[in-house]
């Protein structure tokens, strides 16, 4: 889904000329002419970026900057047309993310949003990736038809045992008792026995998909170890008991 941005500037050829560019570049793009109602239209569209620009009518873009942020937690990018840089301290200091002055040059503006959004993308990212942990053996791990015994190093699948070499159990016990947490090649390597680093990954890619196999678990459309493009796998929580 493409980003939403309000602009905030009561220049209105400017707002257009912004307006008209971060469309093209396939922005949700809305503009309000005034300090007045600013906060509303903030809370109604919670854009993922606010441009507000200093100077407005009825409120300014410092006073607004300051009394949203106690509540809005996405990206605001301040305008100004003085050439004092106090203007850029006083925004930062209120809460602004960044600063650009007038006039403002479209692609250095796309620059900063696109910035701004990959910052948001990494916090994102770090939030949804959790530490995996060393596993204990002494522990069953019961996901809906599969249950992986650890004690005793069996699998049960609809009740019937799995044929796993070492190397494969100990791959499917890290991943299933990290259920819910993105597991690095890293990871993977620096804790299973049997699996060779040689330089490309082949070695976990063709483990990971022998263990599909074994466990029925969809190549094409995996439903129990997923790939994470760039990040490594993840097993699904769906359907663990405890």
């Amino acid at each position: 889904m493409s980003e939403r941005i309000l602009i905030i500037e009561d220049d209105q050829r400017l707002a257009n000329l912004i307006q008209v560019y971060l469309i093209r570049q396939g922005y949700l793009v809305e503009w309000h002419n005034s300090g007045e109602g600013a906060e509303e239209k903030i809370q109604q569209l919670n854009p993922d970026i606010v441009i507000l620009d200093v100077m407005l009518p009825v409120k300014t873009g410092f006073d607004i900057c300051r009394d949203i942020r106690t509540w809005f937690s996405n990206f605001i990018l301040i305008m100004t047309a003085s050439e004092d840089n106090i203007d850029e301290i006083v925004g930062l200091e209120l809460g602004a993310d960044d600063y650009l002055a007038k006039p403002v040059e479209p692609r250095l503006l796309l620059a900063r949003i696109r910035a701004l959004l990959r910052r948001k993308q990494i916090e994102t990212d770090k939030d949804n990736t959790k530490e995996f942990v060393l596993p204990q053996n002494n522990k069953t791990l019961i996901f809906d038809n599969l249950v992986i015994d650890g004690e005793n190093r069996k699998v049960l699948l609809h009740e019937q045992e799995i044929d796993l070499t070492t190397a494969e159990f100990d791959l499917l016990w890290l991943l299933a008792y990290n259920a819910g947490a993105i597991l690095s090649r890293d990871d993977i390597f620096s804790q299973v026995r049997g699996i060779d680093f040689d330089g490309s990954d082949r070695s976990i890619d063709a483990r990971v998909s022998r263990l599909r196999r074994k466990l029925l678990d969809d190549p094409d459309n995996p439903s129990r170890i997923k790939t994470v493009r760039g990040k490594g796998y993840l097993f699904m929580r769906e359907g663990e008991n405890h």
